[in-house]
């Protein structure tokens, strides 16, 4: 049987090297190029919306299922706009802590993988084998969620696919570290 200490390696670079691959699809890679739009009048959207509380927001909103089928509701939806908002606190562009809670958000993902496939795969387990299962579920970690986003809040089913395609990067990155560095 595999521990999980053993693990701690694979997690780790696994982490460190699905974070700069991460960097390296939205800085470099073309593809996320054109992928988020500004408002043709976002000074006036800026000075209607005030200072929003960090939240999620909907617009039209109605908070009661009576509300919901006001007529004027359903009017606001039918005649839109209908969005959604998420209103973060201000701050300036230091991309630090954000990257800093990427990695960690890595390592945790990697440490359930590893969890996941210490209770699988005994020590000497041969690399194919590993790559092939911890890149399915590195796969699903790190692409499938955002799949609800699409279903249900509108996000455009092309940034879901680009998304799922950088996570399939991202888990055979995965699956080829612990392949590798997969105890013998």
């Amino acid at each position: 049987m595999v521990s999980f200490t053993a693990l701690i390696l694979p997690i780790v670079v696994s982490a460190a090297l699905v974070f700069i691959v991460s960097e390296l699809l939205w800085l470099v890679a073309p593809h996320h190029q054109g992928e988020w739009k500004g408002l043709a009048n976002e000074d006036a959207v800026r000075a209607a919306l005030g200072k929003p509380a960090p939240g999620m927001y909907m617009i039209p909103f109605a908070g009661t299922p009576e509300a919901r089928k006001d007529p004027s509701f359903a009017r606001k939806m039918q005649d839109g706009p209908v969005g959604f908002l998420t209103a973060v606190p201000s701050r300036g562009m230091n991309m630090g802590p954000m990257m800093g809670q990427s990695f960690v958000y890595y390592l945790i993902v990697g440490s359930i993988i590893g969890y996941i496939a210490l209770h699988v795969f005994p020590s000497g387990t041969p690399y194919l084998k590993v790559f092939q299962v911890v890149g399915t579920i590195a796969w699903l970690a790190y692409g499938f969620g955002g799949v609800s986003d699409s279903i249900w809040f509108g996000r455009p089913w092309s940034s879901t696919f680009k998304h799922m395609f950088d996570s399939l990067l991202m888990g055979l990155v995965t699956a080829g570290t612990f392949g590798w560095l997969w105890p013998k």
